[in-house]
């Protein structure tokens, strides 16, 4: 059993979660990928239900690939447990395991009374060769791939949701510039906020995050792209001298969020351009990763930004992409450039 789309690892790590709870188990399992926050989390449930506490002692075995061989873990995996029906043998850091590739052997005969867990750290399978195929027949696999920067105010509002609260997409929005695009961080975060809420709250507002994660919404590349949407040139140059002396600014991270902001621009202007009144579908499909709530200020850029416009912006975010990485020797400071990029897009 593999994961393909990004949509199913959620749901993939939720039933080998509940599998593991209610007591039942694969033969062997490979978690892997990019994204190590769900193969993680599938490999603790595994490890908090699998042997009893009493038996761990005996019937557990957990150990990192560095410091073991591939015919250690088959020996392991052969052996029976001990007063048990089952044993669990887990291999973290998998992918520095040496000859991995000859656990494929046991995969082919597996033992009803063994649990195997390989989990790789942000690596992943050779899915063209045996061990991935075996495993995919005989247990489970979970591919957990990276999110991009835009994929994660939505993976966010998801998140929320199964907890039982709701976060204005501002707010989800904010958090994710903040944070990034490691899961475990958000999680993290968010318990932190959690705690800080009022109890019985089932909502999560930009102050909320503001006052609870230590950002500020009105000096953020969320609110830039904002001000350059609508074209409100004082504001968006303060805020970008803002981020540029700040002392964890990046100048490429900034030049990726206004790319993807741009790029996204660019494609809805051209789909107005083919259809003046394009079906909801064919505008969530220009605006991918886009919340509907801030469909209003993509119609409002597109109008600060037609098409010759868009496409020269798209052009100058190459341009200082590779300044912003020190394409002209560092001659030009990172605010300074931030402030300069800003000024030559109001006035494109």
């Amino acid at each position: 059993m593999a994961t393909r789309p990004k949509e199913d690892v959620a749901a993939l790590s939720r039933k080998l979660c509940e599998e593991a709870r209610s007591g039942v188990f694969r033969p062997v399992y490979v978690l892997m990928g990019d994204e190590p926050y769900y193969p993680e989390l599938v490999c603790q449930a595994i490890i908090d239900n699998c042997v009893d506490e009493f038996g761990k002692d005996f019937n557990e075995t957990i150990c990192y690939g560095a410091d073991v061989s591939a015919d250690q873990i088959v020996t392991a995996a052969r052996r029976f447990p001990m007063m048990s029906d089952r044993q669990l043998v887990v291999v973290k850091e998998a992918q520095m395991l040496k000859g991995i590739e000859d656990i494929a052997i046991y995969c082919n005969e597996p033992l009803d009374s063994t649990v195997l867990v390989l989990l790789l750290r942000k690596a992943s399978l050779d899915k063209r060769k045996a061990l991935y195929k075996s495993v995919q027949k005989i247990g489970a696999v979970l591919d957990s791939p990276a999110l991009r920067d835009y994929e994660m105010p939505g993976w966010i509002s998801s998140y929320y949701l199964e907890r039982g609260l709701r976060i204005d997409p501002e707010a989800a929005a904010l958090l994710a510039e903040s944070v990034g695009t490691e899961l475990s961080t958000i999680v993290v975060e968010t318990d932190k906020l959690l705690k800080n809420l009022p109890q019985g709250a089932t909502s999560v507002s930009v102050a909320d995050v503001e006052k609870n994660v230590g950002i500020s919404r009105q000096f953020s590349i969320f609110e830039l792209t904002k001000e350059l949407s609508y074209r409100n040139a004082s504001k968006a140059l303060k805020i970008a001298s803002h981020l540029g002396n700040a002392a964890r600014f990046a100048m490429p991270q900034a030049v990726s969020a206004l790319y993807m902001h741009f790029y996204r621009i660019l494609k809805y202007g051209a789909l107005l351009q083919r259809n003046g009144y394009p079906s909801p579908e064919e505008k969530a499909a220009a605006l991918a990763g886009v919340n509907p709530y801030f469909y209003r200020e993509y119609d409002t850029a597109v109008r600060n930004y037609p098409l010759p416009r868009a496409m020269a912006i798209v052009s100058l975010l190459c341009e200082y992409d590779y300044l912003g990485k020190g394409g002209d020797g560092g001659a030009t400071p990172p605010s300074e450039l931030l402030v300069e990029l800003t000024a030559k897009i109001l006035n494109s």
